[in-house]
């Protein structure tokens, strides 16, 4: 092998990606993945469900076995943090002292949880964003017990459902006037608000979280309209920020993340990004986005390791994401922002169970897709969403005609 050397920083779902796809590439050099945590890479999605609910333990949900990365000479630096990039000397400085010569750098940062001040020396406060964290969440997660989750996005939700399914008391409380406001319609959130409701999940809207106080044997929090809930746990769910610190102090345009070109390439022709720290030009939707997904982090981790090996590769992907709660998938592609008309597709209720899908159109194109039940309906939303192209809203709501067929219709 030759001595060139590439540096990828975060043992993620990009990370792990960028560095194996290198290979693949035809990358003859040195390869090193750096990760914070000390654990072999693991999936993250399944930490607030599988795992949270006992079907999976941390073995099951690695990323690639250990002998993967021994098979593609790829060196894992685990339980290591990088203090600093020089760009100049092409170096990373490691927090066990050791300074690491590059000649390509990639960037898998990820995301940072959003934390409040409120509840900080309680024991009983949780955030789920690494295993540690959802096993001592587990740990807690005894039949009779009283959970209070801060914040009705995705995490909370199917958090909430997986201790609801484990029989503890649960409630959710929500700042914004409905569950998931920022992704998605009142049509979805009502649906979703009647799901966890009706497996006694309560759920409390326009409300903000004041006070969090107590001790280890139970938490107090206090609301802005003068409510009060008593818990043996509190879980914060309110979201995450793109983790480009690293990338801020070492001088790289950053813009909401990390800054790439459609080649996953930053501002520094050295340096690679790809994952949540990243926002790129989507083709599709002629502006820059910046997306937490497994799906993107795979996907562009891929074109970033194409690209480092001399390709010139653009990542123009489909945007798309999932969510299991209780007995429902939820499967979305593409990105409702800016939408001027909705269309449904079968009984937004679900009373029948057959699923539903909500189509999000923007001067008569597709731009989004969720689909609640509905695979084989998700599969070809994906190509809407793609093709661009305009599409009667009467033709997407006529069930008897397949989205599928709609497709055919269009590349036909």
């Amino acid at each position: 092998m030759s001595e060139k050397v590439c540096i990828v920083i975060g043992a993620s779902h990009a990370g792990v990606s960028l560095a194996l796809q290198l290979r693949k590439e035809g990358w003859d050099g040195v390869i090193k993945l750096i990760g914070a945590e000390s654990e072999l890479p693991y999936h993250r999605p399944p930490l607030s469900k599988e795992f949270l609910a006992g079907e999976k333990d941390l073995d099951a949900m690695r990323l690639r076995p250990a002998r993967m990365f021994e098979d593609n000479s790829i060196e894992l630096l685990l339980g290591t943090a990088v203090l600093k990039i020089d760009r100049d000397a092409s170096a990373v400085l490691l927090d066990d002292g050791q300074t690491l010569h590059y000649d390509k750098l990639a960037m898998c940062t990820g995301a940072l949880i959003q934390t409040i001040p409120l509840g900080a020396t309680l024991e009983n406060v949780f955030y789920i964003r690494t295993a540690a964290d959802a096993a001592q969440v587990k740990e807690m997660a005894q039949p009779g017990k009283r959970a209070v989750i801060i914040g009705a996005g995705y995490i909370g939700l199917e958090t909430a459902a997986v201790l609801k399914q484990r029989g503890l008391e649960v409630t959710v409380i929500e700042m914004a006037d409905r569950i998931l406001s920022r992704v998605t319609s009142e049509r979805m959130s009502a649906y979703m608000t009647a799901l966890h409701t009706s497996h006694g999940v309560e759920i409390k809207t326009s409300i903000g979280v004041t006070d969090i106080r107590g001790d280890s044997d139970a938490a107090r929090i206090t609301c802005d309209d003068g409510s009060e809930y008593t818990a043996d746990f509190v879980i914060v769910g309110i979201g995450v920020v793109p983790n480009v610190g690293l990338a801020e102090s070492a001088g790289l345009e950053i813009d909401e993340g990390v800054l790439v070109d459609e080649y996953a390439c930053s501002s520094d022709l050295h340096i690679y990004a790809a994952g949540d720290c990243t926002c790129h030009p989507s083709a599709i939707f002629k502006r820059l986005i910046r997306l937490e997904s497994v799906q993107n982090a795979n996907d562009q981790a891929r074109v970033a390791a194409a690209n480092i090996c001399g390709k010139q590769t653009p990542y123009e992907a489909v945007p798309w994401f999932w969510s299991d709660q209780y007995q429902v998938k939820l499967q979305m592609t593409g990105l409702s922002s800016g939408f001027d008309e909705e269309v449904c597709r079968g009984d937004p209720a679900n009373v029948d169970e057959t699923g539903f899908a909500l189509y999000y159109l923007q001067d008569s194109r597709v731009i989004a897709v969720e689909c609640v039940n509905r695979p084989k309906e998700f599969m070809a939303a994906k190509q809407l969403v793609k093709s661009g192209q305009q599409i009667p809203a009467a033709s997407l709501a006529d069930e008897s005609v397949s989205p599928a067929e709609i497709v055919a219709a269009l590349q036909g």
